[in-house]
């Protein structure tokens, strides 16, 4: 048992340091000009023809060998590692893979030092090596938010820009400058792409799978068609931050009125495991039965899995998309 301590409290010492040092670890020299070649060879896969260059390695997957090598072997390896930059991490997928192994292996150690049954371990490991994803998502989400209530200022920063002379690719630097985050790293990384050498319409093409945002998409959309037939760009921008605006104003009206659903999800959610862990206080007597009976672990399995699907749906019916 006391063997057992002793490793807990090292892995989990471990998980600690590794988390911190995931947090500070910021971008190196390296890392950007490395984003700046993936940006061009972006641009290859499309198939355009204004590139010529010819890249002749990735950027790593994992600093550990093995896993950089394992990780390449899967296609979804590269979706993953755009959508973790999507996040606004500075972190590789190799890192977040190991952490998640590392988790899920705490998880079921501890849970096995708690409960005997097969099924309570395997839950926990599951719960504990699908966190580290979730947080991703969290992030990811809030982050593409974020963007999205600041964009329509961005536009009216380039707007004004325009309207007093400046270049169209100047008013992408003063955004760059002047913008708060995300807005200021995205727009600053499509400003150096040009400043490297990319077109402008391959540096815009980036800037749509960076941020996969449908507002995005229309203003490059914009930006292209009236590059090709123009028109009055001043007042193109003018009107798709009209309509990001009026969209939001909408969502938070729906977002107001829907504040009652969302509570009583969230509450029917965290009912059946708190109920559970209070019982668990209340009475130790009392769970132990269910968990230790030839049957319960299958029970508490099944429940787990409809309360996930319950969840889901309950959660799918009070978002509403605007």
């Amino acid at each position: 048992m006391a063997l057992l301590i002793a490793c807990i409290t090292f892995i989990g010492a471990t998980v600690v340091c590794l988390l911190i040092w995931f947090s500070f670890t910021g971008s190196t020299r390296q890392e950007i000009i490395q984003r700046r070649i993936q940006a061009v060879e972006r641009a290859e896969r499309r198939g355009s023809r204004e590139v010529g260059v010819q890249l002749l390695r990735d950027e790593l997957m994992s600093g550990v060998p093995a896993l950089n090598r394992a990780l390449a072997k899967w296609s979804w390896s590269t979706s993953f590692k755009d959508y973790v930059a999507q996040a606004g991490l500075k972190t590789r997928p190799g890192k977040i893979v190991l952490t998640c192994a590392v988790l899920a292996a705490l998880a079921y150690l501890v849970a096995e030092s708690l409960y005997d049954p097969f099924p309570v371990p395997l839950l926990a490991a599951v719960v504990g090596g699908v966190a580290p994803f979730a947080y991703v998502a969290r992030k990811r989400r809030r982050r593409l938010r974020r963007f999205e209530e600041l964009f329509p200022d961005a536009l009216d920063l380039l707007n004004r820009a325009i309207r007093a002379g400046h270049a169209f690719i100047t008013g992408l630097g003063m955004i760059a400058t002047e913008a708060p985050e995300p807005v200021a790293s995205e727009f600053r990384a499509t400003f150096e792409e040009h400043n490297f050498g990319l077109p402008l319409r391959d540096a815009l093409q980036n800037l749509i799978e960076r941020v996969p945002l449908i507002d995005v998409r229309f203003f490059v959309t914009a930006l292209l068609i009236q590059k090709e037939t123009g028109g009055n760009l001043s007042e193109i921008l003018d009107n798709l931050a009209h309509v990001i605006r009026d969209r939001f104003r909408i969502y938070r009206d729906v977002q107001s009125k829907s504040a009652h659903g969302r509570l009583t999800a969230g509450i029917l959610i965290a009912l059946p495991p708190l109920m559970f862990f209070a019982f668990e206080a209340a009475n130790p007597s009392y769970m132990p039965v269910l968990i230790n009976d030839r049957l319960g672990p299958f029970i508490l399995a099944g429940a787990a899995i409809w309360q996930v699907l319950g969840s889901l749906l309950l959660w799918r019916i009070v978002n509403v998309e605007v």
